[in-house]
């Protein structure tokens, strides 16, 4: 018989869009895809706000409710737990529930807002042999997974460059930086060379972003990528491939993938069923954490994925600190980005 996993979540605000929501709602989706998977039992949540909480257990089954994840994590036992709280609790709950014994933590992304952050959370799990995801959960969606195919099948001949644009380097920003590199087959970055103009005072999920940037990496493959983020930067698509023998696109809206290859005198659309924001894309990601605990083997969404994303958006900052291209491994262990505020070197009140 299937060994049964007991799972637990840390953050359980309100769906998207319903009156108290103060964000996503990522918790809902974490737990009906693990539900759906039929081999998890949800047996506790914590929040500190209790309304949420008793809401949400009402919801799901109820679940015991917690409002120190601490005390959760050590009467509960959890196997699986998913954090989905604001990034800078990211760092501190996933080490407590590695060093609790949890098996499998599912955090929501990004990382952390600093890059030191980031590095201990995954080195405390790697240390403990505990199964960190982060949820790019678009890696899962036919769109990325059809370019990919057609990347992989030599459609567009040697892949030479990868394109992206979105709001920002960090909340959105690590969404395509990792979606570059699913791309290109888990390469590493090489370099980091970007800059950034904040001229405004603008958070998303408590962390301070750029207003408009421009970041450029080398992967060590040789293969270049460019995103460019914030105002006045539609590139016409959300991602772009381009190889030696053609580019695919794949975007916002419809056709969602087309592709102009060697010997076609115009796009053509590539038949795809689903979009680029999918829900469907949780059911898997959570399919695969828990058939990664059954037998082994790295999640899609494996930590070490996600953590090649986050140096390029920390060397990015950085790149824009020094006024210089950055070699990677990226050394620092602050954001530059929040160092810059703090000092007020950017932002709003530059120079005060």
């Amino acid at each position: 018989m299937a060994e049964r996993y007991r799972l637990a979540v840390i953050g359980v605000g309100r769906p998207w869009r319903t009156e108290g929501a103060t964000g996503f709602g990522m918790a809902h989706a974490h737990v009906q895809g693990f539900l759906k998977t039929g081999r998890c039992d949800l047996v506790a949540i914590a929040d500190v706000r209790r309304d949420n909480a008793e809401a949400f257990a009402e919801r799901y089954g109820g679940p015991r409710i917690y409002e120190d994840y601490n005390q959760m994590l050590e009467a509960e036992r959890p196997a699986i737990v998913s954090i989905c709280t604001w990034p800078h609790l990211h760092a501190p709950m996933t080490i407590a529930a590695a060093e609790a014994g949890v098996r499998a933590i599912h955090c929501e992304k990004p990382m952390a807002p600093t890059w030191g952050e980031a590095r201990r959370m995954h080195e405390a799990c790697v240390a403990r042999g505990v199964q960190l995801t982060f949820n790019h959960q678009r890696r899962f969606l036919e769109p990325f997974q059809k370019a990919r195919e057609m990347i992989r099948s030599g459609a567009v001949g040697k892949l030479l460059r990868l394109e992206a644009q979105c709001s920002d380097l960090y909340d959105w920003g690590t969404h395509w930086i990792d979606m570059l590199h699913f791309f290109n087959d888990e390469t590493p970055a090489q370099w980091v060379i970007a800059q950034i103009d904040c001229r405004t005072a603008r958070k998303v999920f408590g962390v301070p972003l750029e207003d408009q940037g421009l970041c450029q990496f080398r992967f060590e493959n040789g293969v270049f990528a460019t995103l460019v983020t914030g105002k006045d930067t539609d590139i016409g698509c959300a991602n772009r491939i381009i190889g030696a023998n053609g580019v695919i696109e794949i975007g916002w809206d419809q056709p969602v993938v087309r592709a102009w290859l060697r010997g076609q005198s115009d796009w053509v659309e590539i038949p795809v069923a689903e979009g680029i924001h999918d829900n469907v894309a949780h059911e898997r990601a959570t399919a695969d954490i828990v058939a990664c605990l059954d037998h082994g083997g790295r999640p899609l969404l494996s930590s070490f994925n996600a953590l090649r994303t986050t140096e390029v958006i920390f060397a990015a900052y950085e790149s824009s600190r020094r006024r210089a291209r950055v070699d990677l491994p990226l050394l620092t262990d602050d954001s530059a980005l929040l160092t810059m505020l703090d000092e007020g070197l950017i932002g709003p009140n530059r120079g005060a």
